[in-house]
């Protein structure tokens, strides 16, 4: 009987062992994340939304038992990523997005992306529909802001078309009103920190000719200006132009978007559109204030990873969250 008692200890303990086995062997593998936490504020001061697509995205991906692909997901929802704000309640959003921010004891990172005739009418048209509804649009955002902290990334692409001349002749005196006016609203706020657009090395490929815009936008006035946003370029042709600009307007510091620039742009010049959902890509370097260069004010998501360039290559429409290229910038990013 004794025996058969050690025999029967033994065999649990066996079992333990196996069950603890496949407990620890599996948990990597079944592993699902968590609701996303703030990243730490002397790494990177930005809020991350905790119910962000991405994270959304995580948590759908563990219901359906794909756990690989939700820890691939959680590469971009653990990230503060730019919210951009929408023509719908500009004040709503706003506010909802720096009180939460200021809850959890960081800042938010938001986009204005409302300027009329935007993108020349392409995959991201629409905006206001002229310059009263813009500013009555900036007027809500200013509002919804107040004195709670925020970083501003304002307008991408409404430089670059002037320069480059698509946007037409008749609405570029309005444009650069606008951008004007909307620095200086912004800039009265407290504690809100304004980053122009400038294109990138490859779109305007002589940083001399976005200093006149720059200027005339309110540069002077603003924090500095935003290099690659929604773009692939590399973080070193991105810093070695941005040196070279900001030289040429006062020293200005400068942030790029590495949300999507890990594998560098997309190889080959046939392609006319081969900023718009190129195959092959990767993120970049995580969001950081923490650069090693004193012009470089911090590497940034502002492209929301896994959200379409527009219907090109397959992609929805532009802003559309698109679940396939978002495991795919994530499984290739180093």
């Amino acid at each position: 009987m004794y025996g058969n008692r050690r025999r029967a200890a033994a065999l649990g303990v066996l079992v333990l062992l196996a069950l603890a086995g496949c407990s620890s062997s599996g948990s990597d593998d079944d592993r699902v994340p968590g609701r996303p936490a703030q990243r730490p504020k002397s790494t990177v001061p930005y809020w991350v939304n905790p119910d962000s697509r991405a994270a959304r995205q995580v948590s759908a991906y563990g219901k359906e038992g794909r756990a690989a692909d939700a820890r691939l997901i959680d590469r971009i929802a653990a990230q503060p990523v730019a919210e951009w704000i929408g023509v719908d309640d500009p004040q709503g959003q706003a506010r909802g997005f720096t009180e939460a921010a200021t809850r959890a004891g960081r800042e938010a990172l938001l986009v204005l992306y409302d300027i009329p005739h935007r993108d020349c009418g392409r995959y991201s048209q629409g905006g206001a529909a002229d310059g009263n509804a813009y500013r009555a649009w900036l007027d809500g955002v200013v509002k919804g802001i107040g004195d709670r902290a925020a970083t501003v990334v304002l307008e991408p692409d409404a430089l670059p078309h002037l320069v480059d001349r698509c946007t037409p002749p008749q609405f570029q005196e309005e444009r650069y009103a606008l951008l004007t006016e909307a620095v200086g609203k912004l800039k009265a706020l407290p504690h809100t920190t304004v980053y122009l657009d400038a294109g990138n090395p490859r779109w305007i490929k002589d940083p001399g000719a976005m200093v006149e815009p720059l200027k005339r936008a309110g540069i002077d006035r603003a924090d500095g200006f935003a290099l690659n946003i929604s773009n692939y370029q590399t973080t070193a042709e991105n810093a070695a132009y941005g040196k070279r600009l900001s030289a040429m307007v006062g020293g200005k510091r400068f942030v790029i978007d590495t949300s999507r620039n890990g594998n560098g742009p997309a190889p080959g010049g046939d392609d006319p559109e081969n900023w718009c959902n190129p195959p092959g890509r990767a993120l970049g370097t995580p969001p950081t204030t923490r650069t090693g260069d004193p012009l470089i004010a911090a590497y940034l998501w502002i492209k929301r990873p896994g959200e379409s360039d527009g219907t090109c290559k397959g992609g929805p429409k532009a802003g559309e969250w698109w679940p396939s290229y978002a495991l795919g910038l994530a499984r290739r990013a180093q």
